[in-house]
């Protein structure tokens, strides 16, 4: 009698990220908000004052004042953490209604969705601008960078999860590796991030290192 062939080991599905994304909403609302209340508060100090240094001027690279005192810093014609205090706290109410097990439709979370790919293409858009051309970094604003970074990954994978976004079954092994593996592309993202950094200010960091 023939012996059954010994079965693989069926792979677990991935847990949902419902709950860890309400959390992450929280979390990365909360850092963001307060990020964007210190830069608000020191640019009115600045203003009251203009020989007033944020305490994030800490030398010629990590400089607050520098990045606040740019173009770049007000865009619309107000203090671009304006927006950062009015969407952080909406992304830390959303998340806190999701993990009260609040339901929202999915034109919500589209919409959701295309308001935090704005933040993030405006969050990469100002990142270029200090490191090229402003020539500074502002730590609070880097701290926003990661909190934008993963509440959109975060996000997208969600929007995947549940079929709100859907793409093509061609897709869907590129899809199943990136959910497999998404700490690992967020990390990647940051390390990437890191290293330009460091290539771009290693005239004054590598003076340190020899």
């Amino acid at each position: 009698m023939a012996k059954d062939k010994p079965q693989r080991p069926t792979q677990k599905a991935p847990k949902s990220l419902e709950k860890p994304l309400s959390i992450l909403l929280i979390v990365g609302g909360i850092v963001g908000l307060i990020s964007s209340f210190v830069i608000t508060w020191d640019k009115m100090k600045v203003l009251e004052n203009p020989s007033f240094s944020p305490n994030c001027d800490l030398n010629p690279v990590i400089s607050c004042g520098s990045v606040m005192a740019s173009k770049q810093g007000a865009v619309f014609g107000f203090p671009n953490p304006w927006i950062g205090l009015m969407m952080f706290s909406a992304l830390i109410t959303i998340g806190a209604a999701m993990l009260a097990g609040a339901k929202f439709r999915r034109w919500f979370w589209l919409a959701l969705w295309g308001g935090i790919v704005l933040g993030l293409t405006f969050a990469f858009w100002l990142l270029f601008q200090s490191i090229y051309n402003i020539n500074a970094l502002c730590p609070y604003c880097l701290a926003v960078d990661v909190a934008v970074i993963s509440i959109f990954w975060y996000t997208t994978l969600y929007l995947f999860e549940t079929k709100m976004l859907s793409l093509s079954k061609k897709w869907s092994g590129v899809l199943g590796f990136a959910r497999r593996h998404h700490l690992d592309i967020l990390v990647s993202v940051f390390l990437l991030i890191f290293v330009i950094i460091m290539q771009h200010f290693w005239y004054y960091y590598g003076q340190f290192l020899t």
